[in-house]
C-alpha cells in the first residue's frame, strides 16, 4: 500500500515536489538550442514551429485537457461553459491588446499572440504546477510519475512556443526570457498545492485552459499559416501539425 500524506516526512515530499517542478520549468529554456542559428535560418524555422504548435496546442486540448475535465467535472453544461469562458477571456484579452498597441502589421512591433499566448501557457504551467504538489501529497513514486508526464508533455509544448514568442516579434534572448517567467507560474502552483488543498480549483482551470489554446491556435497560428500557399511549405506546415498532435496523442501511454 502507497503511503499517503500524513505518514510522509514533510521535509522529503516537499523536497522532490519543489526539485521536480523546478526542472519542469527549465524546460522552458530549451529554445536556447536556437541561439547559434542565423536569423535566416530561424526564420526558416519559425512556422514550423508554429505549425508544430498549432498541433500541440489542439492535441493539448483536445486529447488531454478536455478529456480529464469532462472526466472530473462531468459532461454537463458547466463544463462546456468553462471552455466557452476561456474563448472569451482570450478574445476579450485579443481585442485589449489590438485596442492598447499599434497596428499588428509593423514589423517592430510585438503583436498581441506574444501576451496571449505567455497568459495561456502560464495557466497551464500554474496547473502543472498544481497537479505536481498535489501528486506528492498522495505519495512520493505518484508525485514522480506524474512529473515524468508532464515533462514529456512539456517538451514539444516549450518548443511550439518559442516559436510562437519569435514568431511575434520578440528576439530569442527575450523570448527564452518571457517563456521562462510564464514557466515560473508552476513552482507557485506546486507550493500552493503543498499548502493548501487545491485540487478542485486546478480540475477547474482545465477547460479554461483548454479554451484559451483552442482560441489562439484556431484564431491566431493558423490564419498566420494561410498567407504561405506554396504546395512544398503548406505539405510541410500540414505534417507539422500532424507532428505535434501526434506526440500530444502519444504521450497518452505515459499517462
Amino acid at each position: 500500500m502507497q503511503q499517503n500524506f500524513n505518514n510522509q516526512d514533510d521535509s522529503m515530499f516537499w523536497l522532490y515536489a519543489v526539485v521536480s517542478v523546478i526542472l519542469v520549468s527549465l524546460i522552458s529554456l530549451i529554445g536556447i538550442l536556437t541561439l547559434a542559428m542565423k536569423k535566416s535560418s530561424l526564420k526558416k524555422i519559425t512556422l514550423i514551429l508554429v505549425s508544430f504548435a498549432v498541433g500541440g496546442l489542439f492535441g493539448d486540448a483536445f486529447i488531454h485537457l478536455l478529456p480529464e475535465a469532462f472526466e472530473k467535472l462531468g459532461t454537463g453544461l458547466l463544463t462546456s461553459l468553462y471552455v466557452v469562458f476561456g474563448i472569451l477571456i482570450f478574445f476579450v484579452l485579443e481585442k485589449f491588446l489590438r485596442w492598447r498597441h499599434c497596428h499588428i502589421t509593423d514589423e517592430n512591433h510585438i503583436h498581441p499572440i506574444v501576451t496571449m499566448n505567455l497568459v495561456g501557457d502560464a495557466i497551464h504551467n500554474f496547473i502543472d504546477g498544481l497537479l505536481i504538489g498535489a501528486s506528492y501529497i498522495v505519495s512520493i513514486p505518484i508525485g514522480i510519475t506524474t512529473t515524468l508526464a508532464i515533462v514529456l508533455h512539456e517538451i514539444p509544448q516549450e518548443i511550439g512556443d518559442f516559436g510562437i514568442l519569435i514568431h511575434g516579434g520578440l528576439t530569442q534572448k527575450r523570448a527564452l526570457l518571457f517563456n521562462f517567467l510564464s514557466a515560473v507560474t508552476a513552482i507557485v502552483g506546486t507550493i500552493i498545492a503543498l499548502v493548501v488543498s487545491v485540487e478542485g480549483f486546478a480540475i477547474a482551470l482545465l477547460p479554461v485552459a483548454a479554451g484559451g489554446f483552442l482560441y489562439i491556435a484556431g484564431s491566431d497560428l493558423i490564419p498566420e499559416l494561410q498567407h504561405n500557399v506554396n504546395l512544398k511549405t503548406s505539405f510541410i506546415q500540414f505534417i507539422s501539425i500532424l507532428l505535434g498532435i501526434g506526440i500530444m496523442s502519444l504521450l497518452l501511454l505515459v499517462g
